[in-house]
């Protein structure tokens, strides 16, 4: 991402931004965006450089005012098109911490096709691709039925976009068709979206064809070939459905015999307390649909000690409900009420997030592998992460660099302050850049100091910054000064994770420094609460000199500060300019998060991409 982020700066700073068709998508996607002109522009006076004000309806609908270039009013909206299309194929995900790049690449999209409001038609969905997941519900209902290949390209859906799929689903106008005439191809065709099918529509399709769905989903998901969350949604959702039916069907039977004399002569029976189904044994376990045939009550009452036992790795490679996972879980309490032994433990992964505190400390965990099958899945919350951690020190293991990898950087965030300080500087070195974004801040605090300790003995501070930056969010206000001082051109993902409250006491010449030749990408990431806050608190003159205004909306809407004319549809990010003490523009080449050098572009870019921004910028 950085390297996306400063290569769309040197493309600007050279003003080669208008040859998109022969860059890759993904960093299109990091162009700074600027809405076309519209229909609704109307000539209001000059405004600064060669930029015109004018008035246009936003994209809520409402009167506002915008700065445009004269280069904007010449725009080709077929251009304007093409460039959309051919971003929209680049991976959003990338624009996932820069949610006002996001907002503005889709206004700007949106802007091209003439702001559809959210009846977009088929060659609207096409140009927008995935830029479509960002939308609301109401879109999904309003538009061509094609929006369905839109949805195939979302990461994930809302709630609400979810309710939104099954509705149109259950209307039958999609290319798949009603639910009543799915069959397994159509089903797969869906892709990811048939594990947001809800159980009132898994109610529709026929029963065979269903079956044979869950039957290949639970094969691939055995194969690791399917993510467990989305298996495990589409898992509760047909069973949810299966135990429904099954109560009807209990209901139905029921009501066909003289209920008082049944129930006479069965006081002694609770429909479901007995094993109805027939005593799972191994053979049983191999079935894909297992869980169709015994849900979590028939399990409790036909799965005994011995078989489970023996064959407990095969009953929890099936995606078991919760409810299930606890059945499992008490029976293995009966078979081991001291602690379950350490070889099975690596075999539980999935139920350890049921396990108390107290329930851990009567484990035996000797062994770093134990640790990694435990806590490796994204199952283990905070109290099992650090109840299985300080057992194995307990037990006189050593947290090595190797396992902080295996269990990933979020799991410190988990560890207690006396665990953080049992590492050894030299496994932290040894691990690597983790990730510890997700973590308190309190938590990012203790873990930066360990890493300071860890790296400290680095040779020279580029060196340094490098071991250090993914804990930089720990770091105190003078150790940002002290880094600012040697020129690290900070990259803004790492400056936007800065400790909030030390952001703030950061003035503006410290943070130009910082930023250095990125200082342009500061635009990208005024959405982030505390850079806006940072940018209310800076003197306005000294902000129009890095080429920014004060707050987002005058961001999105400000005319350019540089005397340059934007170009058609993406402004021009070469901000040449950083701010001294004194709030004056000096002069700075753009990026220095890469170099303009063969080997940086063909090991960002590879053949023949890299060759061509190589012939391009030199």
């Amino acid at each position: 991402m950085v390297k996306l982020s400063c290569m769309a700066n040197l493309l600007a700073l050279h003003n080669l931004t208008n040859d998109f068709a022969d860059y890759p998508p993904d960093l299109l996607l990091f162009y700074e965006m600027q809405p076309p002109p519209c229909s609704q522009i109307l000539p209001c006076g000059l405004g600064r450089g060669d930029g015109k004000k004018g008035k246009a309806l936003d994209l809520s609908g409402n009167l506002t005012t915008i700065c445009i270039s004269d280069s904007l009013r010449k725009v080709d909206r077929a251009k304007c098109r093409a460039f959309v299309s051919r971003a929209s194929q680049g991976n959003l995900n990338l624009l996932s911490g820069l949610s006002a790049q996001k907002r503005e690449l889709l206004n700007m999209s949106l802007a091209c096709l003439g702001h559809p409001g959210t009846n977009l038609s088929k060659e609207h969905l096409s140009t927008l691709g995935g830029l479509v997941c960002d939308m609301e519900p109401a879109v999904i209902l309003d538009s061509d039925p094609h929006i369905l290949d839109n949805l195939k390209l979302c990461s994930q859906l809302t709630a609400g976009q979810r309710e939104a799929l099954n509705e149109l689903l259950h209307s039958g106008a999609t290319s798949v068709g009603a639910p009543g005439s799915w069959n397994l191809d159509r089903l797969w065709s869906l892709g990811s979206l048939a594990f947001y099918v809800n159980a009132t529509l898994w109610k529709m399709v026929n029963k065979e064809v269903s079956k044979d769905f869950f039957r290949g989903v639970v094969t691939r998901y055995q194969a690791g070939s399917l993510p467990k969350n989305r298996v495990q949604s589409f898992v509760d959702s047909y069973l949810a459905q299966e135990l429904s039916l099954s109560r009807a069907n209990r209901e139905a039977g029921l009501s066909l015999r003289n209920k008082s004399h049944f129930l006479s002569s069965s006081a002694s029976w609770t429909p479901g307390r007995r094993c109805n189904r027939g005593n799972i044994t191994a053979q049983v376990l191999q079935d894909e649909l297992f869980m169709v045939r015994y849900d979590c009550t028939q399990l409790k009452s036909c799965l005994g000690t011995k078989v489970l036992k023996a064959n407990l790795n095969p009953l929890l490679q099936h995606p078991l409900p919760r409810e299930c996972q606890r059945v499992v879980k008490g029976k293995l309490s009966e078979i081991y009420p001291g602690g379950v032994p350490e070889d099975q433990l690596k075999l539980i992964a999935s139920l350890v997030y049921l396990y108390s505190n107290d329930e851990i400390s009567r484990w035996n965990i000797t062994s770093g592998d134990t640790v990694v099958a435990l806590l490796g899945s994204d199952v283990a919350m905070e109290n099992q992460t650090q109840a299985v951690i300080k057992k194995y020190l307990e037990l006189n293991g050593t947290v090595t660099g190797a396992l902080l990898v295996a269990i990933g950087g979020f799991r410190l965030c988990w560890m207690s302050p006396w665990q953080i300080e049992a590492i050894r500087p030299v496994e932290l070195r040894r691990a690597g850049a983790l990730d510890i974004s997700s973590c308190a801040q309190e938590r990012k605090d203790d873990l930066y100091e360990k890493a300071k300790e860890a790296f400290s003995g680095s040779n020279g501070t580029i060196t340094y910054y490098r071991y250090i930056q993914p804990y930089l969010c720990g770091a105190p206000v003078e150790d940002l000064k002290y880094l600012a001082r040697d020129n690290i051109s900070m990259d803004i993902d790492t400056f936007t994770s800065l400790n909030p409250e030390v952001l703030q006491n950061l003035s503006l010449s410290i943070v130009a420094k910082l930023l250095g030749r990125n200082v342009a990408d500061l635009r990208k990431a005024r959405s982030n609460p505390a850079v806006n806050s940072w940018l209310q608190n800076q003197n306005q003159s000294a902000l129009e000199a890095l080429g920014f205004d004060r707050t987002p909306e005058q961001l999105h809407h400000g005319s350019s500060t540089t005397g340059k004319p934007l170009s058609a549809w993406v402004t021009n990010k070469g901000h040449s300019s950083s701010a001294s003490p004194s709030g004056h523009a000096t002069h700075s080449p753009t990026s220095g998060c890469c170099v303009l050098t063969p080997f940086c572009l063909l090991n960002a870019f590879g053949l023949p991409i890299g060759l061509i921004l190589l012939m391009k910028l030199l």
